[in-house]
């Protein structure tokens, strides 16, 4: 994946990684075209899909039976849920200041509990700005565990997240949700309108929940890219290793064997 942002510091990682690796297993045909751009020949890239339609299916009964709702009395479909926690959003001080403007703004306009995700880094950010105006309504809790966090995204009013997976699980389980950053790395998601990045402007967030939340109501979903319905990525993976991993290194001119 390619965000083609020069502030995610995991870019540069990602290209490291690529180009030094024996094979990429992507998601899409855009990740694809992006590794051919760079050089990379076709038969180190194969295309696996995400894993992400597999985790949550296999793990739905989990994920239902989670009383995430009652242990922080909540009613469905009245908080948003909310975690942001990329470097290059809560390490810049009037980024995280704006974050905290839109909280701010959702708690009044919907007058409902923001239950915030808090990782330790989106915590120490906070505590070090030491910002004091913050609505009652806003509630940093620590991280929750996988079960319960995807349990609090199907029943929100709305998920907004800086996450990576947070196209594929808002389109996977139909459930409203927007992208608090100023890139990503899943093009195919906004191709087929299951997500809108929204960067930090209040006024946007404000505008694209209210369009998601709408949406959701009257029973509009959007398209969902084929790439995120596969449901065995990890029997793709696993003869991929058993076959093309082992023969790998005769490609090369290694004979191990």
């Amino acid at each position: 994946n390619r965000s083609f942002d020069a502030n995610v510091p995991e870019e540069i990682n990602r290209k490291i990684i690529d180009h030094i690796a024996d094979f990429n297993l992507v998601y899409t045909e855009h990740a694809r075209r992006h590794l051919l751009s760079e050089g990379l020949p076709h038969r180190r890239i194969y295309l696996t899909g995400s894993p992400m339609y597999e985790v949550l299916h296999d793990n739905m009964d989990k994920i239902n039976n989670s009383d995430i709702l009652e242990r922080l009395h909540l009613e469905p479909g009245k908080y948003f849920i909310v975690s942001t926690h990329r470097e290059e959003n809560v390490d810049n001080p009037e980024h995280l200041k704006q974050i905290l403007d839109i909280l701010n703004a959702l708690a009044k306009e919907y007058d409902v509990p923001v239950v915030v995700s808090t990782h330790p880094r989106t915590r120490n950010r906070l505590e070090e700005l030491g910002e004091t105006n913050i609505d009652k309504r806003i509630r940093f809790l620590k991280p929750f565990g996988f079960f319960d966090y995807v349990h609090l995204q199907m029943q929100a009013t709305c998920a907004i997240s800086d996450s990576g997976t947070i196209s594929e699980e808002s389109a996977i389980l139909s459930f409203p949700a927007i992208s608090l950053r100023q890139s990503m790395e899943r093009p195919e998601a906004q191709d087929a309108g299951t997500i809108i990045l929204t960067g930090f402007d209040k006024d946007v967030v404000l505008a694209s929940a209210e369009t998601v939340i709408t949406e959701h109501k009257a029973g509009k979903y959007p398209g969902i890219p084929p790439e995120y319905t596969i449901p065995n990525t990890s029997w793709r993976v696993l003869k991929l290793i058993m076959g093309n991993a082992r023969l790998s290194l005769k490609w090369w001119g290694i004979n191990v064997y």
